[in-house]
């Protein structure tokens, strides 16, 4: 789950973390009350989408004028102004693909005079289990475009989760970034507060671009992007209630009321998998055969009839589906039992597009047999290279 710039400084000012000042708005009209609440004598109006790249970003109206998502002025009168054009405008950045996402809410933040920018983020190292810091001297600009061309600016290490934090985790990080003294203790004052945040709210990642420090010589948070692992919210339901819906696809959001591990993609082949890695497979044959996939959808090893008829309904919802490839491999999951949800949700929404479905495992021919039985215009697949190549055909055909 993701949450905007704002949220994410109000959480970690929590834990101490010295972020300048700032006010979230919705309407317009709050606008003098924020400008006035900050003060001056300069203001930054950011955007607010879940999406990077938003300085750079371009505004689909003309109305919105053409400079970018995140504007500075020492002008009330001009924020007023800027207000009035970014709400409600849609905002493109590289991040969020040609249609960009609209801009419901804005930040009016107090003005900071940078001296330095730094990049740091946190997040969790699968393959070490451990969670992970990555620091750059260069903040401000893309990471992955610093790690193509200078990745010797680039510095990481892990936390021993045993031990967590240390002090010389903190001075790793200064030696890293060049600080030295009061601002090498800020430093490591700044790693343990954002590490404890991070372990805290089980956060899957933490990325500050820019770090920066003033010209009074302090270390600043100046932007924030914080994602938390879906699997641990229960434990948070302040988290929780920071989730924005407008920012998410309206079907990724049914999908989890049913605990369904869906995305949409641009693809035209619908796909209904069970486990991950044969959802990827899946995924990958299709592209193979000439088509591509228009959801990532894994129903899950226990999923019951109900499970199976919401994430049908789901992918039919989709316009840009024309054809539908089910590949279901039963283990746990038993084959009879997505047949069940199959027929039943065939029979509530009705088919308009081609179905292949693929079964083996636990009940397989129980399985056939309900979807041979239930006399539904589905096309049969003996295996995934089968199966793929039916849908494909199928589609094309159509």
């Amino acid at each position: 789950m993701n949450i905007h710039e704002y949220q994410a400084k109000a959480l970690l000012r929590e834990f101490g973390v010295a972020v300048p000042r700032g006010v979230a708005i919705l309407k317009a009209s709050d606008a003098d009350l924020a400008t006035d609440e900050l003060g001056g004598p300069v203001w930054v109006v950011k955007s607010q989408i879940h999406a990077g790249g938003r300085g750079k970003g371009k505004f689909k109206e003309a109305s919105a004028g053409d400079k970018g998502g995140v504007r500075v002025t020492k002008s009330s009168s001009e924020v007023n102004q800027f207000v009035k054009q970014m709400l409600g405008a849609t905002l493109v950045t590289e991040q969020t693909g040609p249609a960009g996402k609209q801009v419901n809410r804005l930040y009016i933040e107090e003005g900071s005079e940078i001296d330095k920018e730094f990049y740091l983020s946190i997040l969790v190292d699968r393959e070490t289990s451990e969670v992970s810091f990555v620091v750059s001297t260069e903040g401000g600009v893309n990471i992955e475009e610093v790690a193509h061309k200078t990745p010797e600016k680039i510095v990481t290490f892990s936390v021993d989760p045993a031990t967590g934090i240390m002090g010389h985790h903190g001075r790793t990080v200064a030696k890293a970034l060049g600080l030295s003294g009061d601002l090498a203790k800020q430093a490591g004052k700044l790693v343990a507060q954002l590490y404890t945040a991070f372990v805290a709210k089980d956060m899957a990642m933490l990325e500050i671009n820019p770090l920066v420090v003033t010209k009074h010589g302090d270390l600043r948070v100046l932007d924030a992007k914080v994602s938390f692992d879906d699997n641990a919210l229960y434990r948070h339901p302040d988290v929780v209630a920071l989730r924005d819906e407008t920012e998410e696809d309206a079907k990724e959001i049914e999908a989890s009321k049913y605990d369904l591990n869906y995305i949409t993609l641009d693809g035209t082949i619908g796909c209904m998998v069970n486990g991950a890695g044969l959802a990827m497979a899946t995924m990958d044959i299709i592209k193979l055969y000439g088509l591509a996939p228009a959801n990532f959808l894994d129903v899950g090893g226990g999923a019951d009839k109900n499970k199976v008829t919401a994430a049908f309904k789901i992918i039919t919802a989709d316009p840009n589906v024309k054809g539908i490839l089910i590949n279901i491999f039963g283990g746990i999951m038993k084959c009879d039992i997505i047949a069940e949800g199959v027929v039943a949700a065939v029979k509530e929404v009705g088919l308009k597009v081609p179905l292949v479905v693929r079964l083996e495992g636990t009940n397989v021919e129980a399985g056939k047999k309900i979807i041979a039985d239930a006399g539904l215009n589905v096309v049969a697949g003996d295996n995934l290279d089968d199966s793929a190549q039916k849908i494909v055909k199928a589609v094309k055909g159509a």
